[in-house]
């Protein structure tokens, strides 16, 4: 099974992807990882803003799924079960399909979503709220299919869970995601 994650910005992709790696063995790709590697080959500093122009440019150069392509293609190398963390452009999200895989959305209200990312502290999320919806907007444009387009990716899921409560009722939903898909 290839399941590709989607969401908004503190929505709980991580702990989703966690969930399935360490209670359902699924092994877990990243484009975070493999976006943070270029930045740092290209001698920029490693936050939010820097990420976006790379995936941005990595999409421009190679296409709109680019960096699903080379997930993808990792992915079907090591087989099994592989959840790949974070679908970001609708392009993305159609080729996880065309290539038989499924798509899961994570999503909560922007309160609650901000004060996840000030808890988890990564070097990407040190930002006001302000900064943090400016940088939600600036992921989400809807007319380049090379750019993120968080939003637009939400809307390609297969299934979108509303993360709103605790991880218990998380993993409860993406049990009942998992059982649906095996039907």
């Amino acid at each position: 099974m290839l399941i590709g994650i989607t969401g908004s910005f503190g929505a709980g992709k991580g702990s989703a992807s966690d969930y399935l790696v360490k209670k359902k063995n699924f092994i877990h790709l990243s484009a975070r990882s493999l976006i943070t590697e270029e930045v740092i080959k290209r001698g920029l500093p490693v936050n939010r803003d820097s990420m976006a122009i790379v995936a941005n440019d990595l999409r421009k150069q190679g296409g709109p799924s680019y960096i699903f392509e080379k997930l993808v293609e990792k992915a079907e190398s090591l087989g099994g079960n592989v959840v790949v963390e974070s679908i970001r452009a609708v392009a993305e999200a159609d080729y996880i399909k065309s290539r038989g895989g499924l798509v899961l959305g994570i999503d909560a209200e922007p309160e609650i979503r901000y004060s996840r990312i000030v808890e988890r502290a990564s070097e990407t999320d040190n930002v006001t709220f302000d900064e943090w919806r400016r940088q939600e907007v600036n992921e989400s444009d809807t007319t380049d299919p090379t750019k993120q387009n968080i939003f637009g990716a939400l809307q390609q899921s297969d299934y979108i869970i509303l993360n709103t409560t605790t991880i218990e009722a998380l993993e409860a939903e993406i049990d009942k995601f998992l059982e649906m898909k095996h039907d």
